[in-house]
């Protein structure tokens, strides 16, 4: 029997689409196999671990670079608030105005001091003596009211006639002699007598080795017992007068346990102390306090230069200091200068509303400290 003509398969409709959808699907997959093979392998999913809250490390804040080591041979200025203090100019070897050697130390003109600090207890106190300051006090002019200068020259008694030179002065001034000069009992009478107040020069120890302060210096690490040897000795020099100032000083009134020595021994002779303030750091006002000493303390330095306009100068401070704050202590020495500039100051002070107290006067108002 004849067979029919049949069509080859690559000419039947259905075999081609067959065959296209198998291509399709082939490449498909063969697309899908080759992109598994070439990508990284999918990360295992781990169970998520329990979180445990750890403490953080405590901050600590960076470490400060270590400060310059004090040098005790160095004054600084005062941590206080305010206006500057004025800076004077380099002091000049003179071997009679010894404060102003130091005045390096401290300023030529200091503030007001600080608000006075709590007392010791009475009990602590040795028992105080007689008022002996108030009976060799200098009678005081009339105030009225007005501002009050009190000018001290110190160093005096080494050179004589300089000395006799500044009691002749119109005065009332405050006069300090030098322990160690000769011939006291005549000087400091004399100065007495033309209505001057008289005061003990005692020195102390200066901060550096080029300053030399005396014979029977007050010094730091001295004992009680030879600090008040020594006192005794520089206050049986002459008589009548009402305290003691520093010649020099700038470390030992510096140090608080040694003041606290002359302090007692002053409370118990019934006298008063004036700072000199040769150096910024003095414990001198704060130890009076403390032991109920009655005190003032300097704030204009008259002549660390010793010409006559320089001491006028000066002068003028102590007047604008005076009239800022009711009253000012100036100190000065025997310099020809000085002599010259007070002798024409002087007589014209009472035309400029002010008025030339001793010393004395300002503590007994209270003024001093």
């Amino acid at each position: 029997m004849l067979m029919g003509y049949r069509r080859p398969l690559w000419q039947r409709p259905g075999v081609i689409v067959a065959a296209l959808a198998a291509v399709l699907v082939l490449g498909l997959l063969l697309g899908l196999g080759l992109g598994r093979w070439s990508g990284p392998p999918p990360a295992p999913v781990a169970p998520p671990p329990v979180a445990t809250i750890q403490p953080e490390p405590p901050q600590t804040a960076p470490e400060a670079p270590p400060l310059p080591p004090f040098s005790s041979e160095e004054e600084s200025a005062p941590a206080e608030s305010g206006p500057p203090l004025i800076q004077p100019p380099p002091p000049r070897p003179d071997p009679g105005s010894s404060e102003s050697l130091e005045i390096g130390r401290a300023s030529d003109v200091v503030a007001m001091l600080p608000a006075p600090p709590p007392s010791v207890p009475s009990a602590k106190l040795p028992p105080a003596g007689a008022a002996v300051w108030m009976r060799h006090a200098a009678p005081s002019p009339r105030v009225g009211g007005r501002p009050m200068i009190a000018i001290i020259i110190d160093d005096l008694g080494i050179d004589r006639r300089r000395a006799e030179r500044i009691s002749a002065l119109p005065g009332p001034l405050t006069l300090s002699f030098m322990t160690y000069a000769e011939d006291l009992p005549r000087l400091t009478a004399e100065a007495r007598r033309r209505g001057h107040e008289l005061m003990v020069h005692v020195p102390m120890q200066p901060r550096g080795a080029n300053f030399e302060a005396g014979p029977e210096v007050l010094e730091v690490g001295q004992t009680p017992e030879e600090i008040r040897r020594r006192l005794d000795w520089d206050l049986s020099r002459f008589d009548g007068f009402i305290g003691i100032n520093n010649h020099m000083g700038s470390r030992f009134t510096g140090d608080p346990a040694s003041m606290r020595v002359v302090m007692a021994e002053l409370r118990r002779r019934g006298l008063i102390f004036v700072d000199s303030v040769t150096t910024e750091r003095s414990a001198g006002a704060e130890t009076a306090r403390q032991f109920g000493v009655p005190f003032a303390s300097r704030h204009v330095f008259l002549d660390n230069d010793q010409g006559v306009a320089h001491v006028r100068a000066q002068l003028a401070k102590a007047e604008a200091y005076a009239r800022r704050h009711g009253f000012a202590v100036a100190i000065g020495h025997p310099h020809d200068g000085t002599i010259e500039a007070l002798a024409g100051w002087v007589p014209g002070l009472e035309a400029k509303g002010l008025v030339l107290v001793p010393v004395s006067t300002i503590i007994r108002t209270g003024a001093g400290g």
